[in-house]
């Protein structure tokens, strides 16, 4: 099995900064990508950033720039830097891993969730 442990987030006010951390434990040979998913109030899950096995990174449409995920294969972390954060960012982040395949990450592991606010 596979065990995300997140750290970080809580309230920050428009245009400040978080840093969230995900560390995995357990079976890590049972993906090859982490990343950051995320839900606002009312909304579906989305992708915010993803960092695979091999170093290639893919953010959601919505990150423009503000926002950078990175990845420690040694220590089995993924950090995701929000800069410039605004109020649509209020959600609940989601740390994931799992494995790619040819439509995208099929996500099976989960952390528990950080909520992030931000206030306007």
């Amino acid at each position: 099995q596979v065990q995300l442990v997140e750290s970080g987030g809580g309230l920050v006010q428009e245009d400040g900064s978080l840093r969230l951390s995900c560390t995995a434990s357990g079976d890590t040979s049972r993906f090859n990508a982490m990343g950051w998913l995320r839900q606002g109030p009312g909304s579906q899950r989305k992708v915010v950033g993803v960092v695979t096995n091999s170093g290639r990174i893919e953010y959601g449409a919505f990150v423009r720039g503000r926002f950078t995920v990175s990845r420690d294969n040694a220590k089995n972390t993924v950090i995701l830097q929000m800069n410039n954060l605004k109020a649509e960012d209020t959600a609940v982040y989601y740390c994931s891993a799992g494995s790619v395949r040819l439509q995208g990450v099929d996500w099976e592991y989960w952390g528990q969730g950080t909520q992030v606010t931000v206030s306007s």
